[in-house]
């Protein structure tokens, strides 16, 4: 086996992922930093009957939000989680702060979730005619504004008078220590004829990734519907831009969210009610918007009476045990909202990255410490797959013993390519060595590595984690790059005691590897690093252990024939 081959072979395959990577960053429809115009934005209709949702296909509403001058009054909503501005303009939710996050660039200031540097609200409203939709001005009912101590839920009620003399108030829900909001429409009937309406709820957002996205970790933003039919399925801006976006449309379950990393905003209807869903590009001249949102059926009104149609909206942090909470039935404390979960972006290696992420979690209500809880993670990974290191190490150590005389083998047949390979060959037989003893079992192992990697990278719950003295987050790069410095001197530990290549120019491509993964890593988050960083070295002990071991065998060896 050419060494070299595989070698380069390695090279090209990260090459090629790291430049398809950038392809798709290149790609990506891009958002200008202006406020869009304003342009007149319709409601979306219905496209057939809510009440047989395999018949219909969703039509999308045109046009952007209203630009700030254009909101309205500005209502604020404060309770132990939220910061919420709402516009009468419509009833948007036009800005929510988190108050337990902090912001990703400003660590003084609260995380806006909507509003602030993006453009991204919630709205909602009523198709029918003469019905009050996310245009319309409401009045707000008297009341407060802040969840008072003790109390359990606050409300926020706006009111209008459809044109046909229907009174329709818009109800906002918050609820202590919940970051699901209840959205209501209440529909009071004073004509003298039957009102039949449908409800729609929508996302609309500018297509920027989120502040502080690291250029070199790529985390999927952008809308993603659930049914138990088709499942989880991310709707890329580009596929949206384009007119290529595939997703399921209709269905009797299931929710329509707006993802980015660490977060998420999800319309979740009540469970068995007809839904259909859209996602589409507005038309906003030189701004790209996208709205996605979901349609359903109020039910019909009768002369005198009243009735109100609720729909849930979840907006915070992609917490895996609130998500797996909210997706339980309601029988079990939950809403019902199957596949909530998968928001949190795992990539391709979810079945592996998910219980890993169970694992660190576990380990953290012990420690009480996420740094540590890596750390002392990747021992235990580190010590599941003792053997397979064991049997790789223990390959290169005997590689490393033949090297000189591998070195004399090209020396000899360097200019027979055949030769060379068939003595190489005969001496690796004759030695009882496999050329890929080294790489099979690392391979085996790259899979729950790669998975691992993502489950760092997605959890929130590391976002604005401490571990120690200088580390004060471990989701942003180390600000004195201590930690990739080390990775770097580690990976060039490594590579010394690894078996020189024979090849000059393959050796020093191997001495400069150390050196340009770690100044990627200089970019990358320290709870990422750090569990590289912590794998090096215990690599490096088990390596000069048994590279020591296998040495001073084949010493002992050549003494006593001697």
């Amino acid at each position: 086996m050419d060494n070299r081959r595989l070698l380069l072979l390695l090279i090209f395959t990260f090459s090629l992922v790291m430049l398809w990577d950038a392809w798709l960053k290149f790609n990506q429809a891009k958002s200008p930093a202006t406020p869009p115009a304003s342009v007149s934005a319709p409601a979306p209709q219905p496209s057939g009957s809510l009440h047989a949702p395999q018949a219909v296909t969703p039509v999308a509403p045109q046009g952007t939000t209203l630009p700030a001058t254009q909101r309205g009054e500005i209502v604020t909503v404060r309770t132990d989680l939220f910061v919420v501005d709402v516009a009468t303009q419509g009833g948007d939710i036009v800005r929510l702060e988190l108050k337990d996050y902090k912001d990703s660039i400003n660590k003084e200031k609260t995380l806006s979730l909507f509003g602030a540097q993006h453009l991204y609200v919630a709205q909602s409203g009523l198709i029918g005619e003469g019905l009050p939709n996310h245009k319309t001005a409401f009045t707000v009912a008297p009341g407060t504004r802040e969840l008072a101590t003790g109390a359990q839920t606050l409300e926020l009620r706006l009111e209008a008078v459809g044109s046909n003399g229907l009174k329709v108030a818009k109800i906002y829900t918050f609820t202590r220590g919940s970051y699901l909001i209840g959205v209501t429409h209440e529909v009071e009937n004073t004509s003298d004829k039957e009102v039949a309406a449908h409800a729609y709820y929508q996302l609309q957002r500018d297509t920027k990734a989120p502040d502080g996205e690291s250029s070199m970790v790529s985390t999927f933003t952008g809308p993603a519907v659930y049914t138990d039919q088709e499942k989880f399925q991310k709707v890329a801006f580009d596929d949206i831009v384009k007119g290529n976006a595939k997703f399921a449309t209709r269905a009797d379950n299931g929710w329509i969210a707006m993802v980015q990393h660490y977060f998420v905003a999800a319309w979740i209807p009540e469970v068995g009610q007809a839904r259909e869903f859209y996602v589409r590009k507005l038309d906003g001249g030189a701004n790209l918007m996208i709205t996605a949102g979901v349609i359903v059926p109020v039910p019909v009104v009768a002369p005198g009476s009243r009735l109100a149609s609720t729909v849930s909206l979840y907006a915070g942090p992609q917490i895996q045990a609130t998500l797996e909470q909210l997706a339980k039935p309601k029988t079990d404390g939950g809403i019902g909202a199957q596949g909530l979960p998968l928001v949190v972006d795992y990539g391709w290696l979810t079945i592996v990255a998910a219980p890993i992420f169970w694992c660190l979690e576990a380990i953290y209500k012990i420690v009480g410490n996420w740094g540590w809880a890596i750390v002392l993670l990747t021992v235990a990974i580190k010590l599941l797959f003792f053997p397979l290191s064991a049997a790789s190490y223990k390959s290169m150590a005997k590689m490393r013993t033949v090297t000189p005389r591998l070195m004399a083998l090209k020396e000899r047949y360097g200019e027979d390519r055949a030769k060379l390979n068939q003595e190489m060959m005969a001496l690796y037989k004759r030695e009882k060595i496999n050329p890929l003893g080294g790489c099979l079992p690392i391979a085996v192992q790259i899979p729950v590595f790669i998975a691992l990697y993502w489950a760092l990278l997605g959890a929130v719950e590391i976002r604005d984690a401490p571990w120690i003295l200088w580390i004060t987050d471990l989701s942003a790069a180390d600000p004195y790059y201590v930690l990739p410095v080390i990775m770097m001197v580690t990976m060039l530990v490594q590579t010394k005691l690894n078996p020189t290549p024979p090849d000059p120019i393959q050796a020093k491509v191997m001495m400069m590897m150390p050196f340009i993964f770690g100044v990627m890593f200089f970019f990358f988050p320290a709870g990422l690093v750090l569990y590289w960083v912590v794998n090096n070295l215990l690599s490096i002990a088990q390596q000069w252990q048994i590279t020591r071991m296998i040495e001073g065998g084949t010493k002992a060896a050549n003494d006593s024939k001697v």
